[in-house]
């Protein structure tokens, strides 16, 4: 069974910067879809951005070109670098891992497992 556990959640001001980290354990990252997504107090669960097996990526519209998804396989640890952070962002953040040797997609459908989350607070 997949575990998954974030951290580096925190709060920042608007314009700064955060690296959201999950950890893996029970299966290898570098041969499955892994996402990131957001929950804002209130709102549906969206996807911000994910990477396939393949190593293709795909973003929200509201994060691309500041958020950059990347996974490093020998420390089985999925990231999201968060840049240019604005209150809208302001979530509980989860990762999430999928099925085996699928491509990227940021359809919460195409996810199995899921952390536990980690809350990402920006002040404007």
């Amino acid at each position: 069974q997949v575990r998954l556990v974030e951290s580096g959640g925190g709060s920042v001001q608007a314009g700064g910067s955060l690296r959201l980290s999950c950890s893996v354990s029970g299966s290898s990252i570098g041969r499955r879809r892994l996402g990131w997504f957001r929950q804002g107090a209130g709102k549906e669960r969206e996807g911000v951005a994910s990477v396939g097996a393949d190593g293709g990526s795909t973003y929200a519209d509201s994060v691309k070109d500041r958020f950059t998804i990347s996974r490093d396989s020998a420390k089985n640890t999925l990231y999201l670098q968060m840049n240019s952070l604005v209150p809208e962002d302001s979530a509980t953040y989860y990762c999430a891992g999928g099925p085996l040797f699928a491509s990227a997609s940021v359809a919460p459908g195409g996810y199995t497992s899921w952390g536990q989350g980690t809350q990402v607070t920006v002040a404007s």
